[in-house]
């Protein structure tokens, strides 16, 4: 709308300007002159809704195409073109025996691309150019056009801001490359990372990084989101069964399939533009950033799809089913201990015996926490043995047993995270 407005206003006032010029008869003496030069009777007829009609079209198709486009060479070229064609039609109808007046087109043209430039070079004129330079497509088109009708300032200077980052990882990456032709495996790859961001995109995501074997994206920016974490609990979700359509084709394709996790964190991030004139891109830092990277590394401990922080379960606890994995210490200092919670479902989405086996899973984490060794393995073979083995479960007995036997277990400080 902020273009288009602009382009009403400087259409508009290009019309009546080049229509007062005309009613005022200021090109009366330069048709005489053309008239003359091409040997056809001086003062020549000029139709006046031809003209009227002329000026209405060329200012405002100058006005839009020279506001909207970013190019300034293509600006110059669609009124240099426009110019010429205005010129070149005074010859056609010379040809077939009329007189084709192009002073009021002509000056229709200048004035509007005068008009239109000018705005394009201020400030609300150069926004469209600034955020396609910063983000490019790393948005959705909804959000561009939020940021584009906006007044927010285009600084990026840094900002320290809550939102929720998702970092989704192909974990089984090397052993595709190990097994696969380079040429295959890279076209595998961009399938997977293609289907991901533009997935996390259109859910209202900003694509922070994306690389080989994983991407990063955030909700919460470049617009503020109170629901961001909400948000990315709904589109990993949504993500999952997405993906599983995804790894068919690549089945049926290559005869492979992807083995990604996530993770999940939400905290106060710096948002910013970072880089150098060579390279650079709004994104985010923090420690919230790095902890949703381990998260993500940390289900390959677990066995899980998707792990997500604290803070991001009490910000969509209303809309998510979980179960706790463990408390871990976040910060080396020691100060504090944080559950990590594994992402199932949506709210009220599972089924009694669903419920059943993430309260009997629940059970023996307690007992676990309890130290109570013996009724902690009880309860997690339980759980196995009435509903089926899964990541968590299993992890839970390898690790209690390793602990009943005196054998170091594979936790959180010790893995590759």
């Amino acid at each position: 709308m902020r273009y288009l407005k602009a382009t009403l206003i400087c259409g508009t006032l290009t019309v009546l300007f080049v229509t007062g010029l005309f009613e005022l008869h200021a090109f009366a003496r330069a048709d005489a002159s053309l008239a003359n030069f091409l040997n056809r009777p001086s003062p020549p007829v000029v139709e006046r809704p031809l003209q009227y009609f002329l000026v209405l079209l060329l200012s405002f198709g100058i006005a839009w195409t020279t506001i909207d486009l970013n190019r300034v060479a293509l600006k110059l070229g669609i009124v240099l073109a426009s110019l010429a064609e205005t010129v070149a039609a005074v010859w056609v109808a010379n040809l077939h025996g009329a007189y084709f007046s192009p002073f009021a087109g002509i000056t229709a043209i200048v004035v509007a691309a005068g008009g239109a430039f000018g705005f394009s070079r201020s400030a609300a004129g150069r926004r469209k150019r600034t955020l396609q330079q910063l983000l490019g497509d790393r948005v959705s088109g909804r959000t561009f056009s939020r940021l584009l009708e906006g007044n927010a300032p285009l600084h990026f200077d840094g900002e320290l801001r809550e939102a929720t980052v998702v970092v989704c990882e192909i974990i089984n990456h090397e052993e595709l490359l190990a097994t696969m032709h380079t040429d295959n495996y890279v076209a595998m790859t961009n399938t997977f990372l293609e289907n991901a961001a533009d997935f996390f995109v259109e859910c209202g995501a900003y694509l922070d990084e994306c690389d080989g074997e994983s991407l990063r994206v955030v909700f919460g920016a470049p617009l503020p989101d109170p629901g961001h974490a909400r948000s990315a609990c709904e589109a990993a979700l949504d993500l999952a069964a997405h993906l599983e359509s995804v790894n068919r084709s690549c089945l049926d394709k290559w005869g492979k399939v992807f083995d990604w996790r996530l993770g999940i964190n939400s905290g106060e991030v710096i948002f910013a533009a970072y880089g150098s004139r060579r390279l650079g891109a709004l994104s985010v830092s923090g420690e919230p950033v790095e902890f949703a990277r381990r998260l993500c590394a940390a289900n390959s401990i677990y066995g899980t799809r998707a792990l997500i922080g604290m803070r991001t379960f009490a910000l969509a606890e209303e809309a998510i089913e979980v179960r706790p994995m463990e408390l871990i210490q976040r910060y080396p200092d020691g100060t504090s201990r944080e559950e990590v919670y594994e992402l199932i479902t949506y709210k009220d989405q599972l089924s009694e015996p669903q419920c059943a086996r993430r309260d009997l899973y629940w059970k023996g984490v307690v007992f676990f926490r309890e130290n109570l060794l013996d009724r902690a393995l009880a309860a997690f073979r339980e759980t196995r043995d009435k509903y089926g083995s899964d990541g968590a479960v299993d992890f839970y007995i390898r690790r209690i047993e390793q602990m009943q036997q005196g054998l170091p277990v594979l936790g959180w400080g010790n893995s590759r995270m």
